[in-house]
């Protein structure tokens, strides 16, 4: 009897480590780091705040440049946690923004060992979606008469 007691006890405190969320990461950066510590890092990288770009007045959205970058970041955040990581890849022709969208597609699929959700594959619009255990990384293309790259990193909830 006592050695079924120490193997369930040991079976509970297997399963309590287990059940950590594992780390979600953004170009080898934990999402899970405070707010001001990712955007240093980020810094470090080269990119700096543009607060002047930033889609609304809340503080909700942080904007990151990089002039030697062909994307820009935005980070979603809520009381100094990140929510969501989104690159907006800026590329001058429909047929740059297909080769890009592909090799990420390529990417994440070697990355991640598995398939994509696919919910649109049209020429000029393309989405897939990739599901790890921490979060989801969607690849949308969209050519209409500018072309429109993003990569959105979220964190599961």
């Amino acid at each position: 009897m006592k050695k079924l007691f120490i193997a369930v006890m040991a079976f509970l405190a297997l399963s309590a480590c287990n059940s950590e969320k594992p780390d979600f990461l953004y170009r080898g950066l934990s999402t899970s780091l405070p707010l001001n510590v990712f955007i240093d890092s980020m810094a470090q990288r080269g990119f700096a705040v543009d607060s002047a770009a930033a889609p609304d007045s809340t503080g909700r959205v942080v904007v990151l440049k990089n002039p030697a970058e062909k994307y820009h970041v935005l980070l979603g955040q809520a009381d100094g946690v990140i929510q969501a990581v989104q690159e907006n890849w800026v590329l001058s022709t429909n047929d740059s923004t297909r080769q890009m969208w592909q090799k990420l597609r390529d990417d994440f699929e070697k990355e991640t060992g598995a398939w994509p959700n696919c919910p649109m594959l049209k020429d000029d619009h393309k989405v897939a979606k990739f599901e790890l255990e921490s979060g989801f990384v969607t690849i949308t293309l969209k050519n209409t008469y500018t072309p429109t790259l993003n990569v959105l990193y979220e964190l599961k909830k």
